[in-house]
């Protein structure tokens, strides 16, 4: 159905999501750092990317602002997938240019509900 870069820094959490994306018929890349995930994104073109904010020296809202900056980034869902849900950090993700904000872990109801949403949002 889509193409999506799932990006997060434990390896474990990155391919767990992918595997339930690719069950979800998705196709899916994974990336495991901030400027992986900028290259990924510019090299295969993904319709969405699941993008922890957490991310070790290039953090998750760095690496949304450089997508966004991109005019042939700009149009890809980008979804924070992070532990950081407190008071403030929603409307942190979306200053940034996520498009939604799931807080760890991640009811399997809320991925669905986003990817749900990929076919309304017209890319670009």
């Amino acid at each position: 159905m889509h193409k999506i870069l799932v990006v997060d820094d434990n390896a474990d959490a990155a391919e767990s999501l992918a595997m339930l994306l690719q069950l979800a018929e998705h196709e899916t890349v994974t990336a495991f750092s901030g400027p992986e995930a900028i290259e990924t994104a510019r090299r295969i073109r993904p319709r969405a990317i699941f993008l922890d904010i957490g991310l070790p020296g290039m953090n998750g809202y760095e690496v949304a602002k450089v997508l966004r900056a991109d005019p042939d980034l700009a149009g890809i869902v980008l979804i924070a997938l992070t532990g950081w849900g407190g008071d403030g950090d929603q409307q942190r993700a979306t200053d940034a240019g996520f498009d939604y904000h799931l807080t760890k872990p991640a009811a399997l109801d809320q991925v669905f509900e986003v990817l749900a949403h990929l076919t309304e949002k017209a890319p670009g």
